[in-house]
């Protein structure tokens, strides 16, 4: 599945002349619910998507978790992601930009935009650490439900690193299904558009 999705992204790039990072997981560390589906495990995981790396010849971007993770996973593909939830992980952004390779940084849900200055200057004290990315994907707005502030994108941009917009968890109800995130995807397209 990884394999084909990756190729008709690719091949969508292509046609269309963008960029494209191919984004997947090894593990799904951060489920609303104990029971839901985490993914197959770290060696394997990582083993597709290196494959996938090698084969399309196409950068690959993948979540960290936890420190001790970051130097394996950087063996398999080209971009460490440290999710929103973990942004301000001193030790886990430390390890991840010890790697040498591009990190992008997800601003939590709960953090205003001007502290991600924090973050980025953690990955950057690092000897050797490569570029830095931070990404919006939204702040909490109420219980199960987040809101895009297009202000955050001026102060997120004085950090100096480049700034991305995830439009897809943007639309996220945290927990709105009970036991797992809903979302209200038909607003993706509005406000990919309005980034």
């Amino acid at each position: 599945h990884t394999h084909f999705l990756a190729s008709q992204l690719c091949d969508l790039a292509e046609a269309r002349g963008i960029p494209l990072i191919f984004k997947a997981s090894f593990d799904k560390a951060n489920r609303t619910s104990l029971g839901s589906y985490r993914g197959i495990s770290m060696e394997e995981g990582l083993g597709i998507l290196a494959e996938v790396r090698e084969r399309l010849g196409v950068p690959v971007l993948t979540d960290v978790h936890e420190s001790a993770q970051c130097a394996r996973v950087a063996k398999s593909v080209d971009v460490l992601q440290i999710p929103a939830f973990l942004c301000r992980q001193t030790d886990l952004l430390l390890a991840a930009a010890a790697t040498g390779r591009p990190v992008n940084v997800k601003k939590g849900q709960f953090l205003a935009p001007w502290d991600m200055k924090n973050a980025v200057e953690k990955l950057r004290s690092v000897e050797g650490a490569g570029p830095v990315w931070v990404t919006e994907r939204g702040a909490s707005f109420g219980y199960g439900q987040l809101v895009v502030d297009f202000q955050s994108f001026p102060h997120l941009r004085r950090t100096g690193a480049p700034v991305i917009f995830d439009a897809t968890h943007s639309v996220q109800k945290p927990g709105a299904l009970g036991n797992a995130t809903g979302g209200a995807r038909e607003m993706i397209p509005t406000l990919a558009r309005a980034a």
